[in-house]
């Protein structure tokens, strides 16, 4: 057997850096890397230390460790066996096990989350903060998305902000018959102290305390799984601000909701959630605006 095809086999088998540079070395010692005329040991040298620099660190170091934090089931309150434990039985002949399957959820759960569109920064009150030509064109783009799906969408629940009652009402008009609802609990806040902490924003304590529960009771009324009355899988779209967003998403994946503003989202964008009737939660998208041109993606 040939040198060179000694050299795959034995960088096949192995796989390792330590392996891979001797075998290298010493096929290079022999000339049979090849060598240019006049080129000198420093530059061998260097090729070689490019070589080794391509291997994979040992697999001891780079193999990841899981946080030890279990997945809670019962996050929304809201686990079959929970809710009827505490169950008064209508009567003695009562079976339980059908008592329980009564109680399971059967759908899924799809909302999507919508950042409001571009707004007018210098607005000096919410009600002339309202979205610029461009903003107007995203939210048009966003409606344009949504109806393109091809989803029966059942409510466009809004964040009773200017903004973001512009974007609902401009995106509804891309799906006719869906049914609007303003909500206050959506309005723009500080969720929680973000860590780690940033220095060109720091609201006042009391703005947390105030902001975090009002957007925590609007976690707990609309993220969680199906009602076991509900038959089929629903599409809900909620529109409101980036923090609230950010917030949903670490809070209904059980992420540390500290953690919310080390992300970002465009303005317009869609952030789609499934809630399994087991109380699974996926992430289907992020702050997706693929959608949309480059020439028109704010994030302001």
């Amino acid at each position: 057997m040939s040198f060179r095809k000694t050299f795959k086999l034995i960088c096949g088998f192995a796989g390792g850096s330590a392996v891979l540079v001797f075998a290298a070395n010493a096929a290079e010692s022999r000339g049979y890397l090849g060598e240019r005329r006049g080129e000198g040991l420093a530059s061998r040298w260097s090729r070689l230390t490019v070589l080794h620099a391509a291997q994979p660190a040992a697999w001891t170091t780079v193999t990841p460790i899981p946080s030890g934090h279990s997945w809670d089931f019962n996050w929304d309150k809201r686990e079959p066996s929970t809710l009827s434990n505490g169950r008064k039985k209508e009567s003695v002949t009562e079976d339980p096990s059908s008592e329980q399957d009564n109680s399971k959820p059967k759908a899924t759960r799809h909302i999507f989350l919508i950042r409001h569109s571009q707004y007018n920064l210098s607005g000096s009150s919410d009600k002339d903060r309202i979205l610029t030509p461009l903003g107007r064109e995203q939210a048009d783009l966003t409606g344009q998305r949504l109806a393109a799906l091809g989803l029966k969408y059942d409510v466009l629940i809004h964040s009773s902000m200017a903004r973001a009652t512009e974007t609902a009402h401009i995106i509804s008009k891309h799906l006719p018959g869906v049914e609007l609802v303003s909500c206050d609990l959506l309005r723009e806040g500080a969720p929680i102290e973000p860590v780690p902490a940033v220095t060109h924003w720091k609201p006042d304590a009391v703005q947390y305390h105030e902001d975090g529960a009002r957007i925590e009771a609007a976690f707990r009324r609309y993220i969680h799984r199906a009602d076991p009355k509900q038959k089929e899988d629903s599409y809900e779209i909620i529109v409101c601000h980036a923090n609230v967003i950010r917030y949903f998403v670490c809070r209904a994946l059980q992420f540390p909701p500290e953690g919310w503003l080390r992300m970002g989202l465009h303005n317009g964008s869609i952030t789609w959630l499934t809630i399994r009737p087991s109380g699974r939660v996926g992430l289907r998208t992020m702050g997706d605006a693929g959608f949309m041109p480059p020439d028109k993606l704010t994030r302001t």
